[in-house]
């Protein structure tokens, strides 16, 4: 490793002690055991995603096998297995906005239970929190129940972005639109809020969000009002509706109002223009994309009544909501493929793991740097003509999908480089990347994160001549991508190189329609996936849970 010179340097792996003193390092850190000779190993992990209507936990235990001959290749999941999915839980509140924390906490112990696990025994973790619980207070309690564990964990607030390109990964939408080239739109329609993600030939291009969703209004047995949210006043006004908290709400007055979220949802979903009521529902911008869409999926706990896995009632309006919204999906005329998950689609998988080691050439300004933790990655889409105007637009997007907002939360910018190492590039790239972080620049260390090996010269350049005062990090040969947590460790001695372990918050399922050759040959769709990756196992989680379902 080189700290300021930013000259490049080579090293090779091959040396049995580097292997085992990587390994004796990867073992300190994350208290794992690692068999020397031994090409895999298995982790524990848990996945909780506690949402505004919703909680539950899903365990996995995951194989990882080090692919190549050396510790220096990266570390990939060969497989995972559910060993645990928790009941679905109507997350508790001791007020209209409060979690219930004890009793969130009481659930998630019975829950560790019933898996059979030990708090000790799960490796690597990740808790989500989205709607109500990603509030400050909310927050902080539920990272608090995790407090002793913080090594292993990442905590996550989602904000609607982040949730929706969490969803579109979970239903599998992500592979199916990668694997089949076709346009797909993924509803994942909760209890608060619906999420829509476009998707484009395996990637997110754009997502919103609106306040649609089924516990906007809840009731008791007896169907008295219980819980109002301020969405659901305002499209009971636009609709003609009338309720009360500890009133009856009549079962037409119900269907009035699923009815008027269901117009508004078409709304989003058809791009035609919205009527007042749509524009007061929204909660982003709506999606700007005017082409046609050919295929629709749908997550959430409202997916299961959109697709008829769930005829029951949880004291909302789940089951008139998604007949309504059932309804207009089919008057499209558009194809509505399976999920591979559906109300588990943010959880599943939601804490993987894998670890990586950078390449050739990085750069550290200051070794106290090292380590780093949880450092949210991510990804800009790089302009094909690199310019710094450019490149500054698309890391302001990255961040505006990724949610980040502030200058407290540390980051890591994942870059795809397959241009020339040439300097006017580079320098270019620099100027691009400090005038996009603007602040973040100046509070927190700057991490790049390239899968070229130009990591070593940018830092040089970024360190040297744009921000002689920056804190840089610079690494490179790690294939990493949105969703992704990820610690840098400590740099590790004789072998200059340091060991970056990924926390990775969605699982990238396979979508089985993206593998039926009798679908793909009917609609001429039949062709190898446009990176050529395969993918050696999934996790075909088809979601035949019993639980509550929002």
């Amino acid at each position: 490793m080189h700290y300021h010179s930013g000259v490049a340097h080579t090293h090779e792996y091959d040396d049995p002690e580097h292997e085992h003193e990587m390994a004796s390092e990867y073992e300190r850190i994350h208290g794992l055991r690692f068999v020397e000779g031994q090409e895999t190993f298995d982790l524990n992990s848990v996945g909780i995603d506690i949402g505004s209507s919703t909680s539950h936990l899903m365990f996995s235990k995951l194989t990882l096998m080090r692919i190549g001959g050396a510790l220096s290749s990266r570390f990939e999941i060969v497989q995972r297995d559910v060993t645990y999915a928790s009941p679905i839980l109507l997350t508790p509140y001791v007020d209209s906005s409060t979690i219930d924390l004890q009793a969130l906490g009481q659930f998630i112990s019975e829950s560790y239970a019933a898996a059979g696990v030990e708090r000790d025994g799960v490796d690597a973790g990740a808790v989500i929190a989205t709607g109500e619980a990603a509030k400050k207070e909310n927050a902080e309690g539920i990272v608090a129940l995790f407090a002793e564990q913080a090594g292993k964990f990442v905590c996550a607030t989602a904000g609607p972005n982040l949730e929706a390109l969490m969803a579109a990964y979970g239903s599998g939408s992500v592979d199916l639109s990668g694997r089949t080239g076709r346009t797909v739109l993924n509803l994942d329609v909760g209890g608060g809020t619906t999420k829509l993600s476009l998707v484009q030939k395996g990637e997110v291009v754009e997502t919103a969000a609106m306040n649609v969703g089924a516990r906007l209004v809840a009731m008791d047995e007896g169907g008295r009002v219980i819980r109002i949210e301020d969405a659901a006043r305002i499209a009971a006004r636009a609709a003609g509706v009338h309720f009360a908290m500890g009133q009856r709400f009549s079962a037409e007055g119900q269907k009035i109002l699923a009815e008027a979220l269901a117009d508004c949802l078409l709304e989003a979903i058809v791009r035609q223009g919205f009527s007042p009521l749509g524009e007061d529902l929204l909660v982003t911008p709506p999606l700007q994309y005017s082409g046609p869409i050919d295929v629709i999926t749908c997550s959430g706990g409202t997916s299961e009544y959109i697709m008829g896995a769930e005829t029951r009632s949880f004291g909302d309006l789940g089951p008139l909501l998604g007949a309504a919204i059932r309804r207009r999906l089919d008057s499209l005329g558009i194809e509505i493929a399976p999920s591979v998950a559906r109300i588990r689609a943010t959880a599943i998988g939601a804490a993987q793991y894998t670890l990586q080691v950078s390449g050739t050439t990085i750069y550290v300004t200051d070794p106290e740097l090292l380590p780093l933790h949880n450092l949210q990655v991510l990804a800009p889409h790089l302009p094909d003509e690199i310019t710094a105007d450019g490149v500054a637009e698309a890391v302001r997007a990255a961040l505006r999908r990724g949610d980040v907002t502030g200058t407290e939360q540390p980051i890591a910018l994942a870059l795809h480089w397959d241009h020339e190492p040439s300097y006017p590039l580079l320098r270019a790239l620099t100027d691009g990347v400090v005038a996009g972080l603007g602040d973040l620049a100046v509070k927190q260390p700057i991490v790049l994160a390239f899968d070229g090996d130009v990591g070593g010269m940018v830092g040089s350049i970024l360190a040297k001549e744009v921000r002689p005062e920056a804190k840089v990090v610079s690494v490179d040969e790690l294939t990493l991508t949105d969703f992704d947590y990820i610690d840098v460790g400590s740099e590790i001695k004789h072998v200059q190189a340091v060991p970056v372990i990924i926390k990775s918050l969605v699982f990238r399922p396979e979508h089985p329609l993206a593998h039926d050759h009798e679908y793909l040959h009917r609609r001429g769709l039949a062709h190898d996936h446009p990176h050529g990756h395969e993918h050696p196992h999934t996790d075909h989680d088809h979601d035949h849970d019993h639980g509550h379902a929002h």
